[in-house]
């Protein structure tokens, strides 16, 4: 598997991800150590919940204090690295406090981010982290606390040295090693160009140049014929409540997991293709900043979900983040109705049948969707002198406003 560059660890960090080949015997080693980090997961919920209720105070000190305990009289907790158990810790208190200020800042039910819950044996996937103190890489393989020897399949080296690794299996079985580095920039030769992204449903991102427009792939459309077999496939092989699973419903299932994840790739691979051309061409990009969550609720669900509008735009942030580039989020809101040339504003909403805008003001007339990445670049302090978001040769670039 390529590596996988993203952003959002840290400031200046990336995030690198590698296939991983493991025996039996580590297989079974990661599946215990997961075992002993799932019950500390489960008794961290438990103990914050009766601290809850009794009105007292249940920070990272105490559950520190909790895990010394246990680990001195359980054996079986015992066996295991204290490092992997620790960061539990770490992420449940990380997880609980982002809950508790999602609840003070009185956030929206849907935009709050859920209390920890319990890890169940047969459903939560095994996911350990460990510090630059719980690992270590010799001979290209990768050393984790506790005698854990695993093969990493290095399709390229790392930039730096890590400062952690996530260790986890995916829904189809296959385990996987996240290495945490310091992010080196690579800066672009500068172009003197700059361009307006904007996101749409019908073409997935429409830009004031047409070399970089970024047509609707339809990935999940093309495998909806697959999709519909194995969900026809699953349906007969359904076993009764109570009764453990056919060969057959497994290996449907698994045909099923293995559909999605081969879309969600090529979805991630047009995505960064795209955003690495448009970084290496533009010095200034001006994004809409779009939040297509409201379109789950529409008639335009199933397509706009298909289009990956949100990964595509986090996609760009990263590139440009890696290259040095600017990248300017824009507020998406009257966007349709903003004239591109003058800035004027229609009086009233345009249909989504209507594809072509005409400004009553200066009389300009284009494309709907190429108006409003135009207006992208006049909200950006980016008036383009020339088409296709060009500018002078020699003029410098404005800051926005």
């Amino acid at each position: 598997m390529a590596a996988v560059w993203e952003t959002g660890e840290a400031a200046g960090h990336a995030r690198y991800t590698y296939r991983l080949r493991v025996s039996a015997t580590a297989r079974k080693g990661l599946e215990a150590e997961w075992g002993r980090c799932r019950w500390v997961w489960n008794e961290c919920v438990a103990r914050s919940k009766k601290a809850h209720a009794e009105g007292e105070a249940c920070g990272p000190a105490r559950l520190d204090k909790m895990l010394t305990e246990a680990r001195a009289v359980t054996p079986w907790l015992a066996a295991g690295s204290s490092v992997p158990q620790q960061q539990t810790i770490r992420d449940f208190a990380a997880s609980r406090t982002k809950a508790l200020k999602d609840i003070k800042d009185r956030l929206p039910l849907k935009r709050r981010a859920g209390m920890p819950r319990h890890r169940r044996k047969h459903r939560a996937r095994p996911t350990l982290n460990y510090t630059r103190r719980g690992f270590r890489l010799k001979d290209g393989r990768l050393h984790l606390a506790g005698g854990l020897v695993l093969t990493v399949v290095w399709c390229r080296p790392l930039p730096a040295e890590p400062s952690s690794v996530r260790v986890y299996r995916d829904r189809l079985g296959a385990w996987y090693a996240s290495f945490v580095v310091r992010a080196p920039v690579e800066p672009l030769p500068p172009t003197g160009r700059v361009l307006g992204v904007d996101w749409g449903v019908r073409e997935t991102a429409t830009t004031t140049s047409d070399a970089h427009d970024l047509p609707h792939p339809q990935y999940g459309l093309k495998a909806q014929v697959k999709l519909s077999r194995y969900d026809r496939m699953m349906a007969r092989r359904k076993p009764a409540k109570g009764q453990a699973a056919s060969k057959g419903y497994r290996e449907a299932k698994r045909w099923r997991a293995k559909t999605y994840a081969k879309i969600a790739r090529q979805r991630q691979d047009a995505a960064r293709k795209w955003a690495k051309k448009v970084v290496r061409d533009h010095d200034v990009i001006a994004v809409e900043d779009f939040r297509p969550r409201f379109l789950a609720r529409s008639s335009m669900a199933r397509k706009a979900a298909d289009a990956a509008i949100g990964a595509t735009k986090q996609a760009l942030i990263e590139m440009g983040r890696k290259h040095g580039r600017d990248v300017r989020l824009v507020h998406p809101a009257y966007t349709t109705m903003d004239c591109g040339r003058c800035g004027a504003r229609t009086k009233h909403a345009l249909p989504l049948s209507e594809r072509t805008y005409t400004c009553t003001a200066c009389g300009a007339v284009s494309p709907r969707d190429k108006n409003s990445a135009r207006v992208m670049l006049l909200r950006a302090g980016l008036d383009p002198a020339g088409i296709e978001g060009a500018r002078p040769p020699g003029a410098p670039l404005r800051e926005a406003a």
